[in-house]
């Protein structure tokens, strides 16, 4: 076999300390668990249960979800169990907790996406509202350190204007509440010039503007190139010293998925960040997990719902 790219890290992702602390001083969230009848959700669940962030409402074949509980030796007979047999069933009934104020945060479990983003989406399931859905990315060096969060970087294929400054007020909404009372958010492109030919550059210049006309306690700016972005020596070299967002974000906006999808890869396989995310828009925050996150990635993930939720 080859050897793994030298470029990989073979860090561990580490869920912060001071996250998981802040979440346990909310008011604990009821999460329902679409299909949680299987390792991975059952461990997430769990996890966050033992950790104070989470209120696990099971949802799915009740049989699987007994024995995963029984192979953690966890005792579940405290806990709603809504059963469900099959995909569609599961991820429908999870979604109609969640409408009806039942549950605060909906998670995927054992079952695929479309499936489960459908049944958040039905009009029937409540959780709709007049926002589009985007995703935001928490992610942490394994060191510790501020976050930089990412938008959009799963959900939206290409985030139109309107849902980027929909996820720009989520990102200055949430970093505010994780402690930051002025958040620099930074629009990615690939200069910090506005070139006609280079559309993203353009779009964040008009994001950029209405920010400062519409958005209170945060710096926004862009367009910004990645190393300006993250890097205070390029600042320097480049000029731009003083600058109120340059080489100090705390949150990207990316213009499509592309982009934002190499950005996180890249900092959770290259770096061994911690990324845990969210779906917003909804009436409540939404977990879609991954069967590649790790557990310190779920555990995060659970954080930031208790943490976005509260009111």
């Amino acid at each position: 076999m080859d050897q793994p790219s030298a470029f990989l890290t073979s860090r561990t992702p580490v869920c912060p300390p001071d996250l998981i602390a802040r979440a346990a001083g909310l008011p604990t969230p009821r999460v329902a668990i679409a299909r949680a009848g299987a390792p991975l959700p059952m461990q997430a669940a769990f996890d966050a249960t033992q950790a104070g962030i989470m209120v696990p409402v099971f949802v799915g074949e009740a049989d699987a979800i007994r024995s995963e509980a029984a192979a953690l030796d966890w005792d579940i007979t405290g806990f709603d169990l809504h059963p469900a047999t099959g995909e569609d069933k599961a991820a429908q009934v999870a979604a109609q907790l969640c409408g009806a104020g039942d549950a605060d945060v909906l998670m995927k479990g054992q079952l695929h996406t479309d499936a489960f983003m459908k049944a958040a989406l039905q009009r029937d399931a409540g959780l709709r509202t007049d926002q589009r859905l985007f995703h935001i990315f928490h992610i942490t060096h394994p060191d510790g350190g501020r976050p930089i969060l990412i938008s959009d970087a799963a959900v939206n294929v290409a985030p139109n204007l309107e849902t980027r400054k929909s996820a720009l007020r989520a990102c200055v909404d949430l970093l505010h509440r994780l402690g930051n009372a002025r958040p620099k958010i930074a629009i990615l492109s690939a200069t910090e010039s506005v070139i006609p030919s280079v559309p993203s550059s353009v779009e964040a210049d008009e994001l950029a503007r209405w920010a400062a006309d519409e958005v209170t306690n945060a710096d926004v700016a862009g367009p910004l190139a990645l190393d300006l972005i993250l890097s205070p020596e390029a600042v320097i070299t480049k000029g731009l010293a003083g600058h109120p967002v340059a080489g100090q974000a705390d949150a990207v906006i990316v213009p499509d998925i592309v982009s934002g999808n190499v950005l996180f890869k890249a900092l959770v396989y290259l770096l061994g960040g911690c990324a845990g995310g969210l779906v917003m828009g909804a009436k409540v925050p939404i977990l879609l997990t991954s069967r590649a996150d790790p557990a310190a990635a779920r555990l995060a993930s659970a954080a930031l719902a208790a943490i976005a939720r509260a009111r």
